[in-house]
């Protein structure tokens, strides 16, 4: 949870608005950034937990993509590099978002994306 807090608050920009679970070693979280609410839940609670995540359940966390209403993907693809990340330019979906996509510490696919206006 450490890791994904670090990555989703001081990279993306989110504020923790509730927690539950020790300072150091939360089990769930509520983020919030402008208009989107997003809450993270650790796979085990504490007592449960083991040392290293099971290989077979994060290789499947690939398979899941959370997607983000960005009305600015030029300028969060912006803030994205100046914070050290390493992705490709924004790209217009065939059904008209501009979309930039990334992944968290646990490999979550993460699209941030807005409406595309049509040229005339």
């Amino acid at each position: 949870m450490n890791v994904s807090l670090k990555f989703y608050c001081e990279v993306l920009g989110f504020n923790i608005h509730q927690s539950a679970g020790k300072e150091d070693n939360l089990d769930w979280v509520w983020l919030k950034w402008n208009n989107a609410d997003l809450m993270l839940n650790t796979a085990y609670e504490t007592p449960y937990r083991p040392e290293r995540p099971e290989s077979t359940r994060v290789a499947a966390h690939d398979d899941t993509i959370l997607y983000f209403g960005c009305s600015d993907v030029d300028e969060a693809y912006k803030i994205f590099l100046s914070k050290g990340l390493t992705l490709n330019p924004p790209t217009i979906a065939p059904y008209g978002m501009k979309q930039i996509y990334l992944h968290d510490p646990d490999g979550y696919g993460l699209c941030f994306q807005w409406p595309h206006p049509v040229n005339s």
